[in-house]
């Protein structure tokens, strides 16, 4: 399978971490997304990635679909078989994805526009969703089970685009999340090579 990515997208990086921990083999065909590849945009409508490329021709996005898809292929081992420990996962997953949204919405504001027409008002809307959500998640981040599941990967790979893109921002007031990124690493030794890198 192929799966076209970016190394410091976020959602690139779930869907690699969470391959990997399943032992599914990817060929990454990294694209950038601005110059519209045709690669991508033929499979993609959206011209977003990840998109995954499957053996039959298929193409599966958007990173949700993606892990759903790698669940149902390695015979449901990446969400708890118990529906409320899934409904659980999955929420995390989704915080932590719309937390990620957030972020990339502030690096897309500062890069995209001329410092003069940066909306500031529209930045710190995002930063407080982002904000909240940290607080929640520090409070009482996400305890590990048998298993890693979707949601750990999530977390782990917003955690690591924080530390790319907004490093000395946002730890301070962290720490108990950064404790978890660390105990995330003891579980999944190849954390540091596949989380977002610049």
């Amino acid at each position: 399978m192929k799966l076209l990515c970016a190394p410091a997208s976020p959602f690139s990086s779930k869907v690699r971490m969470a391959a990997r921990h399943l032992g599914i083999e990817l060929n990454e065909i990294r694209v950038d997304t601005n110059a519209g590849p045709a690669v991508l945009i033929d499979n993609n409508p959206l011209g977003k990635i990840p998109t995954l490329l499957t053996d039959d021709g298929e193409a599966i996005f958007d990173s949700r679909a993606i892990m759903h898809h790698f669940n149902r292929l390695k015979g449901k081992k990446l969400y708890p078989a118990k529906d409320s420990k899934r409904t659980e996962a999955e929420v995390l997953e989704a915080l932590c994805d719309g937390t990620s949204e957030c972020l990339l919405s502030i690096v897309y504001e500062r890069r995209f526009r001329n410092q003069d027409k940066q909306h500031q008002p529209w930045i710190d809307r995002q930063w407080t969703k982002v904000s909240r959500s940290l607080t929640h998640l520090n409070a009482e981040p996400p305890k590990f089970g048998k298993k890693l599941h979707g949601g750990h990967f999530a977390l782990a790979s917003m955690l690591g685009y924080l530390q790319l893109r907004f490093e000395g921002q946002w730890e301070a007031d962290h720490a108990d999340l950064i404790d978890w990124a660390r105990k995330f690493e003891k579980h999944f030794p190849d954390y540091q090579a596949m989380k977002p890198q610049g």
